[in-house]
C-alpha cells in the first residue's frame, strides 16, 4: 500500500520525530495467545500476534491507554511510524500506547478475515484485563489505526463483543469494546468504488460474497453504541479516497455518535504523525485537544 515515493517523503519527518525523544520507554512484549493462536498455520513470528506496551512516566500518567493498529493494506505492518513512534507520542502527554502486531495476508502462512479482527478483539480484552497492572482506567481505553489498520480499528468499534460470559477463557469474558476510536486516513468500506482494492483482497479474498463485503464495510455497521470517533483524512489521498472517512462520519452523525472530522487539503497517503511543513502535521495536537474535550485525558 505504501509506495517507495511515500516512504521516501516520510523519511525525514520520521527521523526528526524519533530523535525528539531522549530515550525509548521500557517495552514489554506479550503474545496474545501464549500457548499458540487459534487458526495458526505455523510457528513463525508471523503466526504469533503480539502486543508491545509503551508506558508513560508515572508522574505523567493519565490513566488512559490506546491500542494502536499500524497500517499496511492487510499485507504488511508499518510498525515504526504508524506504531512505535505513535506510542511514544502518546506517552508525552501521559497516555499508554500499546502497539498491536496482528496477522495478515503476508504474515506466517497468510491470514484473512476474520483472523485480524480476532487478534484486535483479543488485544483489547487483554489490555482491559491488565488495567490495574498498567495503572489505567478500564473505561478509558481507545483504539487508533492508520489506513488498513484504521479499518481494523473501526471494525473493533463496530464488531466488538461485551464479554463472552460463558467462555472458559477468562480473557474472553472481558469486553473488547473500545471507549473511543482515532482513525487516520482509514479504509472504512469494502465496497467499490471507494474501497482500497489491495486491502479488500488481502482481507476478504478475490471474490467475496456480497454479504461479507457489507458486513466488513464499517459505515454499514454503525449504531448508537459505536464509540466516539476522531477522524483524519486528506483530499489529496489517492490511495484511500477521503470518501471513506466521509461515509463513516455521516453514519456516526446519523446514529448520534460523537464524532470529529478533520480533512486537510495536502498530504498523500501514509503521512503518519504528519508531514513537516504541511497542514496535516496539525492532527496530533487536534487529536489531543479532542481527547481532552471528551474527558479521556485531563
Amino acid at each position: 500500500m505504501k509506495t517507495q515515493k511515500i516512504l521516501f517523503n516520510l523519511l525525514i519527518p520520521v527521523i526528526l520525530f524519533a530523535c525528539s525523544f531522549s530515550a525509548l520507554n521500557a517495552q514489554t512484549k506479550e503474545y496474545l495467545w501464549p500457548g499458540g493462536a487459534p487458526d495458526a498455520k505455523g510457528d513463525t513470528p508471523g503466526d504469533k500476534p503480539e502486543i508491545t506496551y509503551f508506558l508513560p512516566d508515572k508522574d505523567k500518567a493519565t490513566g488512559t491507554a490506546v491500542l494502536i493498529c499500524p497500517g499496511g493494506g492487510y499485507g504488511g505492518l508499518a510498525m515504526d511510524y504508524e506504531g512505535e513512534y505513535v506510542a511514544k507520542w502518546l506517552n508525552t502527554f501521559g497516555v499508554a500506547g500499546i502497539v498491536l502486531k496482528y496477522r495478515h495476508a503476508q504474515s506466517g502462512a497468510g491470514y484473512h478475515n476474520p483472523v485480524p479482527l480476532n487478534d484486535v478483539q483479543r488485544a483489547m480484552s487483554i489490555v482491559r484485563s491488565k488495567s490495574k497492572e498498567l495503572n489505567i482506567s478500564p473505561d478509558k481505553i481507545g483504539v487508533l489505526g492508520f489506513s488498513a489498520g484504521g479499518h481494523l480499528a473501526a471494525s473493533l468499534g463496530t464488531h466488538y463483543h461485551s464479554g463472552k460470559k460463558n467462555s472458559d477463557d477468562p480473557i474472553e469474558r472481558i469486553s473488547c469494546r473500545p471507549d473511543f476510536m482515532i482513525l487516520i486516513y482509514p479504509v472504512i468500506t469494502m465496497n467499490f468504488p471507494y474501497t482500497h482494492s489491495g486491502s479488500r483482497e488481502n482481507l476478504l479474498g478475490k471474490n467475496p460474497e456480497q454479504s461479507l463485503v457489507d458486513y466488513m464495510s464499517n459505515e454499514l455497521q454503525v449504531d448508537p453504541e459505536t464509540p466516539p470517533t476522531f477522524l483524519v483524512h486528506t483530499t489529496e489521498d489517492s490511495t484511500v479516497p477521503v470518501e471513506n472517512s466521509l461515509m463513516f462520519y455521516s453514519a456516526l452523525r446519523k446514529a448520534q455518535v460523537p464524532v470529529e472530522l478533520h480533512i486537510f487539503q495536502k498530504g498523500e497517503h501514509g503521512f503518519g504523525l504528519g508531514n513537516i511543513n504541511k497542514e496535516n502535521a496539525a492532527w496530533p495536537e487536534l487529536c489531543k485537544n479532542w481527547m481532552k474535550a471528551m474527558k479521556f485525558i485531563n
